[in-house]
Parts: C-alpha cells; structure tokens; sequence
C-alpha cells in the first residue's frame, strides 16, 4: 500500500524502513506535520501515517478523503489528535499502536525520578564548572518512601514492578484495577489519598475530558508539601499555570516532565537557535529543582521496532480486508471505499 508517512525523523525513516522490507509498502516520508494545509501531501496515497503531533481534525480528514486517503495509521498509542467522529462520519478507518514498550517509558519515569532525587542535572553542571561541593545535592532513598501511580495499564503497571524492586511502598489509582498490579504489593486508595500520602506522584493515564488538568490548582492544595510529580504520559493531564505556583510555594518540591501541554510548537524541532516564545514554558526552565526531556520516553531501539512492526502490520490487514485488533472506534469501510 502507498503510505504517506507525516512528521518524519531519520529514527521513524530508520526503523520503518527496515522493518519494511517484509512487508513491502511504498513508504513516502514527509517531514511537515499533518494538518488541513498538508494534507494535500497525501493526495493519491490511500493511507496516511501519523504521531502524536500531527493534526487529525475534521477538516484534515475531509480534506484527505477529498485525496483518495481511507486509512489513518496512527504510530502512538494515544489518538486523542484524532476527529473519530469525521472519521466514523466519513468511513475512514484508524488504527493506532496500544502498546509499543511500555517498559521504554517506564524506565524513562524512573529515571527522571533519580535524575530530581540525587540532583544529578545539577551535580552534572557543577563538576563541568569544576565546582565539587556537595551543599545542595541531598536526596532520599526510594526504599523509604510512598510513591503514588495514577493510571496503571501496561506502562503504570511496568512502573510498579520497577518501583517494587526499590522496595517503595506503591499507593495506586485506576478506575479500573490491575490486579497484577495488587498482586505486586500495590494498594488501591483513591485519587484525593493518593495525592495526599505520596512523596512522588506520577501520571500514566490517557488524556481524556475526564482527565484533561487531573493536577489542577486543587490538587496542587492536595499534594503532599515538596512532593515529586512525574508526567510520562500527556501533557493535558498538567494544568502548568497552576503546578508553576506550586513549585513557587513549595507545595510541589520538584517536577520531571517529559510531555507538555504546548508541546506541539516546541518538541521534536531543533530551536536552539531561536528565542522561545512560549512564556510559560520559560518560567518552567528557570525552576532548579525541574528537568524536562523533550517527549523522549519512548526513544529507544525495543520501542521503535516495535511501533514500526505494529503500524506495517495494521496497514497490512487493512490492505488485505481483514479485522485489525488494533482499530479505533466501530468506522466500517462501506462499499466502494475498501482501502487499496
């Protein structure tokens, strides 16, 4: 199938392109960002390839569909960039990757964990500067503290098993339970005693209405006082106004993000040559006891094989008419419109 691959980096041309070689698509990597006005990039290609970044609104699908385009092949687990009601409306199918490695991100949490606890940005910066004292740098063992989990699926629950080896009492919230998760030691409590008992609090969960700023001004006020928050997962989950007056007050005694809200004009470029326009993203810079990487978490060599074998391998069943386990919402390919 021809494929119009959108936001395209030499990692996704690498990986995908190897993997291709048995399932054979004609892959044509685009490095502009999917939207209403790129979308004319894709015209003949019966299929688009997309990330987490790009625009999938109504009026980029109707435009894509204007082109001939029946499938959205997303590479990310998310889809919450996705229009599926214009899709459903116009009979697009999309399809996503649900889990490429989860223990890539997981491993990222905890290491931002470690990075914030033994200040080992600023360590890093000091010894650089010849600078040896240790004034400032004291940390906390891991094995004493509580460590709240919000969202346990695949990635909160590979979280859990790596926290479980620190030998960290794990508070966990879910709307739905992991008994795996139980079984690993983890206490089910809900979200308010969560966020109250924890020392480190990080977010796994999917970007939902019911979860866009779950870390507002109020549960700022519900956070234990010099808590660590982690955000692996989307940056919609994070109201930052409000987690910044936080950091100024103390409420919140470091943050390691790896997502942003606003992230859409910053991550995956190289700006270094630019001033930053985004202010509060600056204020964020300016915190000591904050690092941030630049939606990374999933960036390693498991996780990019395998978001590249799942997406060739949906647009594969889709090309040959058969279900794919891996669709997003009920969209049927009505008659006339079969993907080719």
């Amino acid at each position: 199938m021809r494929v119009a691959v959108f936001s395209t980096k030499d990692y996704t041309r690498n990986y995908f392109a190897r993997i291709n070689a048995r399932f054979r698509h004609e892959l044509v990597f685009l490095e502009p960002r999917l939207d209403a006005e790129t979308a004319r990039l894709a015209d003949g290609f019966p299929a688009v390839c997309v990330f987490v970044n790009d625009h999938v609104d109504a009026e980029t699908l109707e435009r894509l569909y204007a082109g001939g385009t029946r499938l959205v092949a997303l590479r990310c687990a998310g889809y919450n960039n996705v229009d599926l009601a214009a899709a459903e409306r116009l009979g697009m199918r999309v399809v996503r990757v649900p889990a490429y490695s989860p223990h890539s991100v997981a491993e990222h949490t905890v290491a931002l964990m470690l990075a914030l606890n033994r200040r080992v940005h600023r360590a890093f910066n000091r010894v650089r500067e010849g600078n040896f004292a240790l004034d400032g740098l004291v940390g906390f063992e891991l094995r004493s503290r509580t460590v709240g989990v919000v969202g346990t699926g695949r990635i909160g629950a590979a979280v859990v098993d790596i926290l479980s080896g620190f030998g960290s009492d794990v508070l966990a919230y879910d709307v739905q339970p992991n008994d795996a998760v139980a079984a690993r030691g983890a206490r089910y409590v809900p979200l308010e005693e969560l966020l109250a008992e924890s020392d480190v609090v990080t977010l796994h969960c999917p970007l939902l209405p019911a979860t866009h700023h779950l870390i507002d001004a109020e549960a700022v006020q519900r956070l234990k006082r010099g808590v660590m928050l982690i955000n692996t997962s989307r940056g919609g989950l994070v109201d930052t106004p409000a987690v910044i007056e936080g950091l100024k007050s103390g409420r919140i005694g470091s943050l390691g993000l790896d997502v942003y809200e606003e992230e859409e004009a910053l991550f995956f470029e190289d700006l270094s040559g630019q001033l930053l326009q985004d202010d509060v993203f600056a204020r964020l810079l300016t915190f000591p006891n904050v690092v941030i990487t630049g939606h990374q978490a999933f960036l390693t060599e498991e996780a990019l094989t395998a978001i590249a074998e799942t997406t060739l391998a949906n647009i594969a069943q889709v090309e040959r008419g058969e279900a794919c386990a891996n669709t997003v919402g009920s969209a049927p390919v009505p008659a006339g419109r079969q993907v080719n």
